[in-house]
């Protein structure tokens, strides 16, 4: 699935767009998502301007859309204005910095699902080695009403 794909099952745009192709998914099981890390992001102005390393929470929040996409596919929900919402997260463990010129891997596998609460454990890879891992909980749910 390339960028097109990813932003029709997911609302994000740049820059809070962190997935830019899905290399595989299993609907109801796993998925493997990428994100290119540009020296060009947003975040690398102010974290850090000597040391450019990519924030903690926005790896997490990758990992997190790409559950979102397994989600969405999984549910067939995609173009139809749902939202995957973060409920929570657990076990947070940074292992290396991510940096610019990375290629992040993100896998991600549903742990438990129930109607519309679904559990993920995601690992956040750079060329097989692990950089950050959690436990999360998001929500799907219809758009807030105007």
């Amino acid at each position: 699935m390339d960028v097109r794909g990813v932003m029709a099952a997911l609302p994000h745009r740049y820059p809070m767009l962190l997935v830019d192709r899905v290399v595989s998914l299993v609907p109801g099981s796993a998925i493997h998502a990428v994100k290119a890390v540009s020296a060009n992001e947003p975040f690398f102005q102010g974290h850090f301007p000597t040391r450019p390393i990519m924030p903690g929470v926005l790896i997490v929040e990758a990992m997190a859309q790409a559950a979102g996409v397994l989600a969405v596919e999984t549910m067939q929900l995609a173009n139809s204005g749902k939202l995957v919402y973060f409920m929570s997260i657990d076990g947070a463990k940074f292992r290396s910095p991510v940096e610019p010129g990375c290629l992040l891997d993100l896998h991600v596998e549903i742990t438990q699902s129930r109607g519309a609460i679904c559990k993920f454990a995601g690992k956040a890879m750079i060329e097989g080695k692990l950089v950050a891992e959690a436990n999360f909980v998001a929500m799907i749910s219809d758009p807030p009403k105007d």
